[in-house]
């Protein structure tokens, strides 16, 4: 086995422990649903950290996926090229610490989501 995909973002992190796991034993996560289902409190959220760091909503949710855990790759599709460049763009982007803890929170407080 070489990767797992399940759906995973900012939001569903019911994979959480599994990811943990993967990355002990050097087998990727790959997350299904990057960029979708989050709660109005987690969109706002998103649209502050991405206001702060002046870069969009999606490409804050992708830093954190990156940061979550080294063995989380990202698969992107778009059917836009300007949504392909700030992909692509975000992989040059840090996300800080304080704002990656923020986010992490989010999930917790999603309703039907936990941790």
């Amino acid at each position: 086995m070489v990767c797992v995909q399940n759906t995973y973002n900012i939001a569903p992190r019911n994979d959480d422990a599994l990811i943990d796991q993967l990355a002990m034993e050097a087998i990727a996560f790959v997350p299904f649903f990057p960029l979708g289902g989050f709660s109005p409190l987690q969109s706002v959220t998103l649209g502050e950290v991405a206001e702060r760091l002046e870069v969009t909503p999606m490409q804050v949710a992708l830093m954190w996926l990156r940061r979550r855990s080294p063995n989380v790759l990202l698969i992107l599709g778009t059917s836009s090229v300007e949504h392909l460049r700030q992909n692509v763009a975000m992989v040059h982007m840090d996300l800080p610490e304080e704002e990656f803890a923020l986010l992490d929170s989010i999930g917790t407080r999603a309703i039907g989501f936990g941790k």
